[in-house]
């Protein structure tokens, strides 16, 4: 199965807006359907990660981390700026595609504040 970064991008923000902190592991059951292991794979990379981690009994949560990225893609620029520039490179880890989301943030903050970061 192939990393999506977008549909990571998704289940961030589907999981941040969760009123439970606590959250159940997709595609845990036997007749899981493709969607439903599809989630649960990414969940997996997100924990490889350290964006998320296992809570245990089918449950996991976000990190701090995975708030600090969450926070670092939220923009629509950020994040298109972001994916341009895995592109450029050939791609990249998610490692990377954190820390050019992070580095373009910065770089937003700077012109819009007026001070150097």
């Amino acid at each position: 199965m192939t990393r999506d970064d977008d549909y990571l991008r998704d289940l961030l923000f589907q999981y941040e807006a969760s009123d439970e902190w606590l959250l159940m592991m997709p595609g845990d059951t036997l007749g899981s359907s493709e969607e439903e292991q599809r989630e649960r794979y990414h969940v997996m990379l997100l924990m490889d990660v350290g964006f998320a981690t296992d809570v245990g009994r089918g449950t996991f949560r976000l990190t701090s981390l995975g708030h600090d990225y969450i926070n670092a893609v939220r923009s629509d620029t950020v994040w298109t700026k972001t994916k341009d520039g895995a592109n450029k490179i050939g791609g990249a880890t998610l490692g990377i595609m954190k820390d050019l989301a992070i580095a373009y943030l910065k770089q937003e903050a700077a012109s819009k504040l007026e001070i150097n970061l």
